[in-house]
């Protein structure tokens, strides 16, 4: 089954011979590679290019284990091109696994990476370059550094839920149920049964993602590193921070890690794109509160696979989807804090007041609200009670689970569905 990823090809179209390296970024197993040497490949086909004029290396795989040497990457692409005057087009598949060398050129002694190589071939005016990488340490922070503004990030997800949804049609809560449950890893859709699928996520942890950060990280204690994984799948959408984590790791193994130690840990898992960090802001003082923040994961399969899909937590995990959904859709997003002097029992106290998302894009501010359910006008205010506290007129939702149709109320204030929400992406433009 081939899955719909449109918008990600419209992008990689839109940038096509920009005279920039693109690079495609995201967790391993999401269909970066899938996108860029078969969608993306097949469209350049039909436009006219030769195949033979699209050059592949996956250094992933052990028979282009060669090309992580640049000097011998960029000696075989200049073989292949020589004095050709057509359109080249140059895929390098998990760059992140690229060798650092000596350059026998250099007296320091000084090592070339893939940003050399990469630099080496930008200087080829008929050659276009896509890159896929698993790793933001290596690609996203350094990218404008390496390639002197030269470099072009394009992001890839787990399938959202629409892209989800159009592949599989049906039922549209009964959809949801599945995309909750297993997530959006492009080959869940090729497992038949749910021992497979469970089986299918279980792997991409202990024999992937894992093991990667192991090597790549010089993590020395598995333990402690697959202990912080837990407790991050456990706490979505929950305030926390390293130092919270470290003493629940002290209570849980009786054994002492530093909050640096964890941080570390937690900035890997990142960097691998598993996590994604949601800053708290103080809308009132307009400033970002360092700690604690939110972590969510990149895919609830993986998450609850992690979890052996014991804890099911419908509202976490709901919030969990529209964060995602929102991020798919490149906007900003913060965690709202509101903090006001209220009176209770004759008491005056600071009482902090959260709204779920604070989403910025274009200059324009949207409030969220995620709530699974609204069982009753207390509900209902306390739900709708932090948007009054903003002082402004930006749009406010509160997105919901438990209802079809979507409405406004006497404030001003949307009120969709939580599905309905996820296939149109006209909220929010």
């Amino acid at each position: 089954m081939e899955i719909n990823r449109d918008d990600y090809l419209k992008n990689l179209m839109s940038k096509r011979k920009n005279g920039q390296v693109k690079v495609i970024t995201g967790i391993r197993r999401c269909g970066k590679s899938y996108l860029l040497k078969n969608i993306f490949r097949r469209r350049l086909i039909e436009d006219g290019i030769k195949d033979e004029n699209i050059i592949i290396f996956e250094l992933d795989q052990l028979r282009d284990a060669r090309y992580r040497n640049p000097f011998t990457l960029v000696s075989a692409v200049r073989d292949v091109i020589g004095r050709k005057t057509e359109d080249f087009y140059l895929f390098i598949d998990e760059i992140q696994m690229s060798h650092k060398i000596i350059n026998p050129y250099d007296r320091e002694g000084r090592k070339l990476t893939f940003y050399d190589a990469l630099n080496e071939l930008m200087s080829i005016p008929n050659l276009d370059i896509y890159v896929t990488g698993s790793n933001s340490e290596m690609l996203s922070s350094d990218i404008l550094t390496n390639f002197r503004g030269r470099g072009d990030q394009i992001h890839i997800y787990p399938l959202s839920f629409s892209e989800y949804y159009n592949a599989i049609g049906g039922d549209v809560r009964e959809a949801y149920d599945n995309y909750s449950w297993f997530g959006g890893m492009p080959l869940i859709l090729s497992r038949t049964d749910e021992s497979s699928k469970r089986e299918y996520l279980e792997s991409l942890f202990s024999e992937i993602y894992i093991k990667d950060i192991m090597e790549r990280g010089n993590v020395e204690n598995q333990e402690v590193l697959e202990t912080i994984i837990n407790l991050l799948c456990s706490s979505i959408g929950s305030l926390t921070n390293p130092q919270n984590i470290a003493n629940a790791i002290h209570s849980r193994m009786d054994s002492k890690i530093s909050r640096a130690t964890v941080a570390r840990y937690i900035k890997l898992l990142e960097d691998a794109f598993l996590f994604k960090k949601s800053l708290r802001y103080d809308i009132k003082g307009k400033r970002y509160i360092d700690t604690p923040s939110k972590y969510y994961v990149v895919d609830l399969g993986l998450r609850n696979a992690r979890l052996g899909f014991r804890q099911q937590e419908p509202s976490h995990i709901m919030e969990n989807i529209i964060f995602n959904e929102l991020r798919i859709r490149g906007k900003m997003v913060d965690v709202g804090s509101i903090t006001t002097r209220e009176s209770h029992a004759g008491t005056q106290s600071n009482i902090t007041r959260e709204i779920d998302f604070i989403v910025n894009t274009k200059g324009k501010r949207t409030y969220i609200q995620s709530v699974y359910t609204i069982q009753d006008e207390t509900k209902m205010a306390a739900e709708s009670y932090p948007f009054q506290l903003t002082g402004d007129s930006f749009e406010k939702i509160i997105i919901r689970a438990d209802i079809s149709k979507r409405w406004y109320d006497d404030k001003g204030v949307l009120h969709i569905g939580l599905t309905d929400f996820l296939l149109d992406k006209s909220v929010i433009s």
